[in-house]
């Protein structure tokens, strides 16, 4: 079903179609978590360590293809406002040829890179085996993640979030039921875990590839379809939106490394409440990702009153939602982190409930900056998402190295790392906006800061 968010009542609009996304990362977080909680309660300590940072790495290098495509929807939605259906092809056209060669740099460089990986994250020697065996299968995932989140983009900046839901609902359900067989059944350990993950990936993303395919028939075009200046004008797009996901995630997984210098209790800690907090503003980062389509809609077809009318609904309802969830995760913090991990491991609940209580109670700071990211990449902006994202990660990185280095602060220095840079992204984002405001809400061509 498509949605055209440049008509009706703007706050109904926007959340109908928020919903299924938000639902459908649920889900994903679901299988996320599906590997984490059964690995740290059958498997122990070391494995939940491995498959722990094995997620932060695997989210910085898919994050470089989540951020093409999602570069490419805010294009799409842009060109769906305008009417403009020949230039939607020729631009789905380029961005799929583009996005394709750069998953297949990427899970080239992901295996030929796979033993440096040790040094540059710190992993311990009791560690790495774990994380080696988990990673040398979830690399052939790569691909599949290249075609969930493509077709997914396209077919949300039509209006359409409900099928991208269905796929991956099934995925997740899949996903689910044969980490329990592979794990617990067949004991195949971690490399059970993540074979259970890449085959309930491929199921999307092959499913959702086939479904586009059959259901949108306009969109059949030949590499002949493709003009320079298309693809020109998807690379500035993209790959500022590319650099803003992967600069994001490339500062958490700097982190990473140092939560790993801290020994296999801190790490099996932060894997554990690291699922705990994304699944926590999931929610809010999918509604700031459903917020870009509708702003990008509306810019396209210029309507100036319903984008600042959106604006203002989506902050409302962003921060009412943070504020409801902060004081749930630090209320069931502790029994929230003994659902990861085993009896007896008081040491790794105790420093999981330190974490979460303290980026638990900032949420709205995240909530704010998921908006200012799809606000300026739906304005053709994508430029200052990258500046609001360095200036968030490198304030985490910078902290949480100087902190963490005095003994007195230790640890905890590099979870209060994180809020700080939060607030001070969102500061920088907001004033931008309000001294710019008549300039960047007036349509141009280009994909300036």
């Amino acid at each position: 079903m498509k949605r055209d968010l440049t008509q009706g009542p703007v706050m109904r609009s926007m959340l109908l179609f928020a919903v299924p996304m938000i639902l459908g990362n649920l889900l994903q977080q679901c299988y996320n978590i599906a590997d984490t909680l059964i690995v740290g309660q059958f498997l122990g300590k070391n494995a939940l360590a491995a498959v722990g940072s094995s997620f932060t790495l695997m989210t910085f290098l898919t994050s470089i293809l989540l951020g093409l495509c999602m570069g490419s929807g805010a294009l799409f939605s842009i060109r769906f406002g305008q009417r403009d259906e020949a230039g939607l092809r020729e631009a789905v056209c380029a961005s799929f040829v583009l996005i394709a060669s750069a998953t297949l740099l990427l899970s080239g460089a992901a295996f030929a890179c796979l033993d440096f990986l040790r040094v540059f994250l710190r992993v311990p020697a009791e560690v790495w085996g774990f994380m080696r065996e988990y990673l040398s299968v979830i690399f052939c995932g790569i691909a599949a993640t290249f075609l969930y989140n493509y077709f997914a983009s396209l077919l949300r900046a039509l209006g359409n979030s409900v099928v991208p839901l269905i796929f991956l609902a099934v995925s997740t359900v899949l996903n689910i039921a044969l980490d329990l067989w592979f794990v617990l059944g067949l004991k195949r350990g971690v490399t059970g875990a993540a074979e259970a993950t890449v085959i309930a990936q491929y199921v999307s993303g092959i499913g959702i590839a086939v479904y586009t395919w059959f259901r949108c028939p306009q969109f059949r075009t030949g590499p002949r379809a493709i003009s320079w200046s298309c693809v020109r004008e998807i690379a500035s797009f993209s790959i500022l939106t590319c650099v803003q996901q992967s600069v994001m995630n490339l500062g958490i997984l700097m982190v990473q490394g140092l939560v790993n210098s801290f020994g296999a209790t801190v790490m099996a800690a932060f894997a554990a409440a690291v699922k705990i907090d994304a699944f926590a503003y999931m929610p809010v980062q999918d509604f700031g990702n459903a917020f870009s389509t509708f702003i990008a809609q509306n810019y396209g077809a210029q309507k100036e009153t319903r984008i600042r009318a959106g604006l203002k609904g989506a902050v409302g309802a962003s921060m009412l939602f943070c504020v409801a969830v902060s004081a749930l995760v630090c209320c069931f913090a502790h029994p929230l982190m003994a659902m990861f991990v085993g009896e007896g491991e008081a040491e790794i609940v105790q420093e999981g409930i330190r974490y979460l209580r303290i980026e638990g109670a900032f949420y709205c700071g995240i909530g704010c900056l998921f908006l200012l990211y799809g606000l300026y990449r739906a304005l053709g902006k994508p430029g200052m998402s990258v500046v609001l994202t360095v200036i968030s990660l490198g304030t985490r990185v910078a902290l949480a190295y100087i902190l963490s280095a005095i003994p007195a602060i230790g640890v905890i220095g590099i979870w209060w790392s994180v809020p700080i840079g939060w607030a001070l992204a969102d500061v920088v984002g907001i004033l931008y906006y309000i001294l710019r405001k008549g300039q960047i809400l007036t349509w141009k061509n280009q994909t300036s800061i």
